[in-house]
């Protein structure tokens, strides 16, 4: 038992904590990461040196190979990487992104407008989050950096509208995990007359965060919410016209030296990014029908392979990048073997960034799951003795809490979820399990959304071609008022017994916060003194 180290019962969460708390301080998330990686292995290991080495040996290994082959799951998420960093690459030396920046200018031609467009695409491509969040960018970011609207508002929005929108999808990868998690949950509880569809439709209006953080972004968007850091970022895309700190390190940010043909066309980037969608889409459907002979979309997202359609889209969509590429680029003397060469090592070298950082944080991820960080967190729940319709505020707060630290939405609520039914079976409260299901699964997206060790805040600040830690931090005052304001909402449904009173709480908290931010830190755009001094100093 990691427990048992130095007689210390909290070790299971020094590691993670350590890990994270040096990132935000630091800003040096490899270095972190590779901290609280060693650290987790010493503890795991009872600070034995060669069974720790061991340990990090093997957590790297088995990124790669598991259970006695190739782990396809990550294999095929670093892959679809670095196939998206090609595919930019290609897209805009072929002129497609400065053409779909003019053509999208005509149309989307302010910073609401443009944040706007964001979020209504992050909400439409609900089918999984890890696709929602490296996509949306891709068409997002010529339109926001044109606009003037800074890449850790862009990540932001991105990151805002992918979990939070899967996690309540039915049809999605997540929406299928969920209900099959729930069916023998509600089986064990002696709700048979209610089928896990049905629980998990009911769950919606229930889980509290997933519309705080909707309603937050588009408050953000529409009322010009500037923040803490965010405003600092805000200002400096505003004033001087740099969406990102040049000096930091930018995921999927490709080379100036690259070519770019003029004038380029807007077919270009729409139909590789058709391509990519269609055939991600397209393999979803079709692994998910082959795997379980149906074509129920319940059964086919449970059993579709969702990595391995994202290279099967991206292989689609990179496939006409180069031949828009060689179309388009033929005549032009600029381009030849040279310039397509360059276009894949400077595509893959821009997402290495990424690739490192998520390396390191499913190294992470897999030593925590050895220390027994979920199951002690989960443990404190259960030994809380709290009165049952407390418990779904706790649950909440528990949930977050683990997701911080284990950086692990998925494997959160797949803790907790069991334990949250068992827990309101045991006391005789059925009809507070779904309420309690439904925070669980909201407190999981909360901890992802502000933990820089989750997999999707790193995908979400490649998508966007933001610096990770900007991304962390900037993020951060907005997720935890939406936090807050969710909790509230849990409060409210705990002494009323109301989803719908405790959702309104939930939304009038979001409509309070925003009220009183707004108080004190009025829009940057109507601070010109600000802008000017910025640009003065810049």
């Amino acid at each position: 038992m990691t427990d048992t180290v130095l007689g210390l019962p909290f070790l299971p969460v020094f590691p993670p904590l350590l890990a994270i708390t040096m990132v935000i301080l630091t800003r040096k998330v490899l270095l972190s990461l590779g901290v609280g990686i060693v650290t987790a292995a010493l503890v795991v290991a009872e600070l034995d040196v060669p069974g720790a080495l061991r340990l990090v040996a093997e957590s790297f290994a088995g990124i790669f190979w598991a259970d006695g082959g190739v782990n396809t799951w990550n294999v095929y998420i670093i892959a679809f990487l670095l196939i998206l960093g090609v595919l930019a690459a290609f897209i805009l030396m072929s002129g497609g992104s400065r053409a779909f920046g003019r053509w999208a200018m005509e149309r989307v031609s302010t910073r609401r407008g443009s944040q706007l467009l964001a979020a209504a695409l992050g909400i439409v491509i609900f089918i999984d989050d890890y696709f929602n969040a490296l996509a949306v960018g891709q068409v997002a970011k010529p339109v926001t950096d044109r606009n003037r609207v800074s890449r850790a508002k862009l990540a932001y929005i991105i990151d805002s509208t992918s979990a939070p929108v899967c996690v309540v999808a039915p049809f999605s990868s997540w929406g299928a995990s969920i209900i099959g998690i729930i069916a023998p949950i509600l089986l064990a509880a002696g709700m048979s007359e209610v089928t896990a569809f049905q629980a998990f439709v009911a769950m919606m209006p229930m889980n509290y965060y997933v519309w705080t953080a909707l309603a937050m972004v588009f408050a953000v968007a529409v009322l010009r919410v500037d923040v803490g850091p965010m405003r600092r970022e805000e200002v400096r895309a505003l004033a001087a016209g740099r969406p990102f700190d040049p000096a930091k390190t930018i995921p999927g940010e490709l080379s100036a030296d690259l070519p770019v043909h003029r004038p380029g066309s807007i077919s270009a980037m729409v139909v590789p990014f058709v391509a990519l969608v269609a055939g991600v889409v397209g393999a979803i459907v079709w692994t998910g029908h082959t795997r379980s002979g149906s074509w129920d979309l319940i059964e086919i997202f449970a059993n579709t392979l969702v990595t391995e359609s994202l290279v099967v889209g991206g292989l689609l969509g990179l496939g006409a990048a180069l031949v828009y590429y060689a179309k388009d680029t033929r005549s032009n003397e600029r381009f030849g073997s040279g310039t397509f060469r360059d276009g894949w090592v400077q595509g893959v070298r821009s997402m290495l960034p990424a690739v490192y950082i998520l390396v390191l944080a499913w190294m992470t991820v897999a030593l925590i799951e050895q220390l027994g960080t979920g199951e002690y967190l989960a443990g404190l729940v259960s030994d809380a003795g709290l009165e049952p319709r407390f418990l779904i505020p706790t649950m909440f707060v528990v949930a977050s809490l683990m997701a911080f630290a284990t950086g692990t939405s998925w494997g959160s609520f797949g803790i907790l979820l069991p334990i949250a039914g068992q827990i309101m079976t045991e006391v005789g409260s059925a009809e507070l399990l779904l309420p309690a299901l439904a925070a669980v699964l909201g407190g999981a997206v909360v901890g992802d959304h502000v933990s820089p060790i989750s997999d999707t805040t790193i995908l979400s600040s490649t998508g966007a071609g933001a610096n990770l830690m900007d991304h962390v931090l900037t993020q951060l005052p907005y997720a935890l008022a939406a936090a807050t304001a969710a909790l509230a909402g849990y409060v409210v449904l705990a002494v009323s017994g109301s989803t719908w009173l405790g959702l309104l709480a939930a939304l009038a908290g979001v409509a309070a916060l925003v009220a009183a931010a707004r108080a004190v830190r009025p829009p940057v755009e109507e601070h010109p003194e600000v802008v000017e001094s910025v640009r003065v100093t810049a």
